[in-house]
This record gives structure tokens, C-alpha cells and sequence, in this order.
């Protein structure tokens, strides 16, 4: 069956963006908890909506606070990432505006999701003048559903919004765990890694992937 629909995570997999997110991510819990490292951020909470990573990279670091806490943290989070979003410099990951050119041109809808929430999102894509309709047909965000990752919610919106009703007409491109277990949840045909982000693909294998690519492009090999 023709694959109708590659839905694709942002930060990591499509964006290069020096990983700026989860460092600031790091910056907002290591000023409360300064023993969660850089790495424990990437391990525990890459792919997640942002106060769910938080959340989880505290709990996955054996690390207790209140609720009013987090919130001060993720608060603090989003004031430190407009400072660092002023000057950020933001490009594509190698080959993917070619990839995206070559699904649209074979009419396989390009979707773009993200744990980030919608102003961030679209922020990102002005930085790289990406259009809807032009380099892609869908942005799904955090904002847009009652469940994040790994819950399939973001890509069960997508087919909606997109009318496409068979989830094995559907591919799931990440460069987390929690991008293929989205995917797995939601049905899709192929769940595939990319070695270009958060995820090695050591860890990337734990999440038993379809196929783990290190350039984006070789999706165009399983279509």
C-alpha cells in the first residue's frame, strides 16, 4: 500500500538547532537540582512535551519536588528560551528540505510534530522561513493535544486533519525513543531513528526502531 503520510519530529530529525532546548532545559533543573546532567535531560526527557520531560527527568533522577516547584522551573524554562532563541541561528538537518521535496512531489503529505509547545514551534520555523504548503503540510504541537509522547495522540491528529484513515499508510521519522514508541502506538507502517539528534543509536535500538538511519534522506529507501 502507498505510504500517504511521513510525519517527522523537529528539534534533532528535521531542525538543527544545537540542541539549544534540552541546554536550556538543563539550565532551568540544574539551578534548582544540580546534580541532573545534560545527559540525564537528553536521556529522560528528549521528545517529551517540555514540562512532561521535566517532570520525568526529575523522577528518572530519583529527584522529589512539588508541583509548584516544577512549575517554577518550566516557567523558568520558557523565560531562558526566548533569551536564547534571540540570536539562535536554526538550519536543516542534512538533506531534509530535499527529502521533503521528493515526498511532496510524490504527494506523501509531510508532517512535522513536536513536544514543543506552538509558539515555539512556529518560531523555529520562521528562523527557517519554512512555509505550510511549501516545505510542509502539517505542524502538530504539544499544544494541539490531551496527550504527548508516547501516547499516539499527535499523529491520530494528523491523519485527521490530513483525512487519512489507514495507520499503515504511515511512517514515523524521530530522533528519540519516545518518537518510535509514538509511532508504534499510533499504528504506523515504518518507525524509524535518526542518529542526528538527542538519541545515540545504541539507545535508539532500545526502542526496537524499524530502521536507524544516520542521514534522513534514506527514508526515501523504504517508501
Amino acid at each position: 500500500m502507498k505510504i500517504a503520510m511521513v510525519v517527522f519530529d523537529m528539534a534533532g530529525t528535521t531542525v538543527d538547532e544545537g540542541n539549544v532546548v534540552y541546554r536550556t532545559l538543563h539550565k532551568a533543573i540544574e539551578k534548582v537540582c544540580p546534580s541532573v546532567s545534560f545527559e540525564d535531560v537528553l536521556k529522560l526527557g528528549a521528545g517529551k512535551e517540555k514540562l512532561q520531560a521535566i517532570r520525568e527527568t526529575l523522577s528518572g533522577s530519583n529527584i522529589s519536588l512539588n508541583e509548584v516547584t516544577i512549575q517554577e522551573i518550566f516557567n523558568d524554562f520558557l523565560g531562558l528560551l526566548d533569551i536564547a532563541y534571540t540570536n539562535l541561528i536554526v538550519v536543516p538537518t542534512n538533506n531534509t528540505e530535499r527529502l521533503f521535496n521528493e515526498l511532496r512531489t510524490k504527494d506523501i503529505k509531510v508532517v512535522l510534530n513536536t513536544g514543543y509547545n506552538t509558539v515555539t514551534a512556529i518560531s523555529l520555523l520562521n528562523k527557517l522561513n519554512w512555509v505550510k504548503g511549501v516545505q510542509y503540510d502539517l505542524l502538530v504541537t504539544s499544544s494541539d493535544v490531551s496527550n504527548n509522547r508516547p501516547m499516539p495522540d499527535m499523529i491520530l491528529y494528523a491523519m485527521d486533519k490530513l483525512d487519512i484513515t489507514d495507520a499503515s499508510t504511515v511512517i514515523k521519522v524521530g530522533d528519540s525513543t519516545i518518537d518510535i514508541e509514538e509511532g508504534r502506538n499510533a499504528g504506523c507502517k515504518y518507525n524509524i531513528g535518526v542518529t542526528t539528534g538527542a538519541h545515540t543509536k545504541a539507545q535508539l535500538e532500545k526502542a526496537n526502531p524499524d530502521y536507524i538511519f544516520d542521514n534522513i534522506y534514506d527514508v526515501v529507501s523504504v517508501l
